[in-house]
């Protein structure tokens, strides 16, 4: 497989309203990633959404030297500019899973950033990967760190703590109800998540709608 190859093989992949087939696109990222995952590692080739989105899930099938992914992983996130390539990166790189530590010490690079998809990048590799025992109190210490001044970057960082508080729920509340260094538009979006959750109780809705009334969002 050539990158001529993969040209065409994008341009038949599958058409919705909303754009290519996601499936259709994972199943050609798979093919890609045994082949060759750095193929489409070249400005010359992440001209176009359609390319940027293969190439994330890419990243995510693909098995090889743990610092050259990472490498390539650091060289993707420049053409990261919307939450839908963000989102299938950070949701498919599983080797978060195999080799936690060291991608929790990786993605660090990124905690102090001002730029919204890096700051969104850090926020869904968290919520995806990061939400157990061993690492739970860790995680809501890098959310609370982050700067989440645009929208999607203050999305994910609502998004993740809304997930926390499906899961655990009283230390989400406990954060939440400390003084935190999210800003109004975050905290207003993360209640609002938490609210239109379903993984979170009744309960636990009350308490926050009570953090809402307090704080005069």
């Amino acid at each position: 497989m050539n990158i001529e190859e993969i040209l065409s093989a994008v341009h038949q992949l599958p058409q919705t309203s909303f754009g290519v087939s996601v499936p259709a696109t994972r199943k050609l990222a798979q093919k890609i990633a045994r082949y060759d995952y750095t193929i489409l590692a070249d400005e010359t080739q992440l001209q176009t959404f359609e390319l940027r989105l293969l190439q994330a899930f890419v990243l995510g099938y693909a098995r090889a030297d743990l610092s050259e992914l990472l490498q390539q992983f650091e060289l993707f996130v420049p053409y990261v500019s919307d939450w839908a390539v963000c989102d299938s990166l950070c949701q498919n790189f599983k080797l978060a899973r195999i080799y936690p530590e060291q991608i929790w010490n990786f993605i660090q690079r990124y905690r102090s950033s001002r730029q919204e998809f890096e700051v969104r990048i850090v926020a869904v590799i968290l919520l995806s990967h990061y939400l157990n025992d061993e690492y739970i109190d860790r995680v809501l210490n890098v959310l609370d760190s982050l700067y989440a001044e645009k929208y999607y970057a203050q999305m994910g960082v609502a998004w993740a703590l809304a997930t926390i508080c499906g899961k655990y729920p009283e230390k989400c509340l406990q954060y939440l109800q400390a003084p935190n260094k999210l800003n109004f538009q975050t905290l207003k979006m993360t209640i609002r998540k938490i609210n239109e959750s379903l993984r979170v109780a009744s309960s636990i809705k009350a308490k926050v709608r009570a953090i809402k009334i307090n704080s005069q969002l």
